[in-house]
């Protein structure tokens, strides 16, 4: 199916101070290191956040809905109301230490792209929903992209609702406490598209002062859960040929992990050690319990699969050598080729015929979208970010840089919804 031109006047363009002052409002909620962020999923902060949210979406005519994994979905009805809708979004939760941009521009955007609509008297053909997906980071809840993953059908509510928190509380707990478990069945509805707008989080449109990223893929990415178990003893008289310390084992897999990276750097792989916890984890006892995430990721899937199979061989190897035992406990897997093309195409024509500078190229960290795309026609949309920054809180984008992105959001998303 080709793509179908913008239906509004080419010269409509978002209200970027509009847009801006949410971006500012968000800033506020959850304040973490200075000029950054700390809004886990599920916090007090989220809570905040998401009330801030669902008030604008109201406020805006749109018709608002949690589901049982606490998604909020809000809805702008379209002229012929009971075809599926183009939904647009991204996540308002960050990482301990995160930014201002990272998810909340594609929410935002794209309660912009509504609020324009609204100023200029536009009713789609189709309706429009708006998407915050629940803890898209991961940085309490393992793995990252529950919610939508759930949305998609790759993990069972109960799984999803069962998943311990860093801090004690399970995800469907913490739902509950904060007043967000909803009741709309999660998935299970066709949607006529899917959109996400996101800034780049990597340094190549910065560099090249490009205003407009057209993902044409992703990369082939393979995470891991592991646990290791082994046996407390006193870390004086313990011989060292009876100690099965759990924490030198996940640790020993970390390290392999990361040589895994160095081993494939030269041609853009990368693997990553992001998370290692322990118990008792204090002097003078070792740890009969760790359990550590990890994840490797590469352009060429085939590459990727192999970096895979040796952190999964890396595994065993490190309990072996702690005298411990493992178990895999979770595994997930995206990327590729997983954007539709017409869409995609849609995207690139978009940002020319608005007269932005604009290159394809592949998203490298892991999105809602990806989940998105095996239940609909999907495509995302990247902006600039100073020096590639993020997942910190000096990771930044200004108004004029992000004002582009949300433009093409606008066209692109309208031509769809108008089809």
């Amino acid at each position: 199916m080709a793509s179908t031109p913008s239906s509004l006047p080419r010269d409509t363009r978002i209200d970027a101070e509009r847009f801006w002052s949410t971006i500012e409002r968000s800033a506020e909620i959850g304040l973490g290191r200075e000029g950054g962020l700390s809004r886990l999923a599920l916090s007090d902060a989220d809570k905040e956040m998401r009330d801030v949210f669902v008030g604008w979406c109201r406020e805006a005519g749109l018709a608002a809905t949690v589901d049982k994994v606490g998604n909020i979905f809000a809805r702008r009805a379209g002229r012929e109301n009971d075809l599926p809708p183009v939904v647009m979004g991204s996540h308002l939760d960050t990482q301990a230490n995160g930014g201002r941009f990272d998810g909340i521009v594609g929410v935002l955007g794209a309660l912009e792209v509504v609020r324009r609509l609204n100023d200029i008297g536009h009713i789609t053909r189709r309706p429009i929903e708006i998407v915050d997906w629940t803890n898209e980071e991961g940085g309490r809840f393992s793995p990252p992209m529950t919610a939508s993953g759930c949305f998609a059908g790759a993990y069972s509510l109960d799984f999803v609702h069962g998943r311990p928190g860093d801090d004690g509380p399970t995800f469907g707990e913490e739902l509950k406490r904060i007043g967000y478990l909803g009741e709309a069945p999660v998935g299970g509805r066709p949607l006529d598209a899917y959109f996400e707008l996101h800034i780049e989080q990597g340094p190549i449109l910065d560099a090249e002062r490009i205003e407009v990223g057209v993902v044409t893929h992703a990369y082939a990415s393979h995470g891991f859960l592991v646990a290791f178990r082994g046996e407390t003893a006193h870390t004086g008289p313990w011989p060292m040929e009876k100690r099965r310390n759990a924490l030198v084992a996940a640790a020993r897999l970390l390290v392999a992990v990361d040589d895994i990276g160095w081993d494939h750097a030269a041609t853009g792989g990368k693997a990553t050690a992001a998370r290692l916890a322990a118990w008792p984890n204090k002097a003078g006892i070792l740890s009969d319990w760790a359990e550590c995430v990890c994840d490797v990721r590469h352009d060429d899937p085939a590459t990727a699969a192999v970096m895979a199979e040796r952190v999964t061989r890396g595994v065993g190897e490190a309990a072996a050598r702690a005298g411990c035992t493992a178990e895999i406990l979770d595994r997930w897997q995206w990327g590729g080729r997983i954007f539709d093309a017409d869409m995609v195409a849609g995207v690139r024509e978009t940002a020319r015929s608005l007269g932005y500078n604009h290159r394809d190229l592949p998203s490298q960290a892991g999105h809602d979208a990806y989940f998105l795309a095996r239940v609909c026609p999907t495509a995302m949309i990247f902006t600039p970010c100073r020096g590639g920054i993020t997942h910190n809180n000096n990771e930044f984008a200004s108004r004029e840089e992000l004002a582009p992105g949300v433009n093409v959001l606008l066209h692109a998303a309208v031509a769809r919804a108008d089809r």
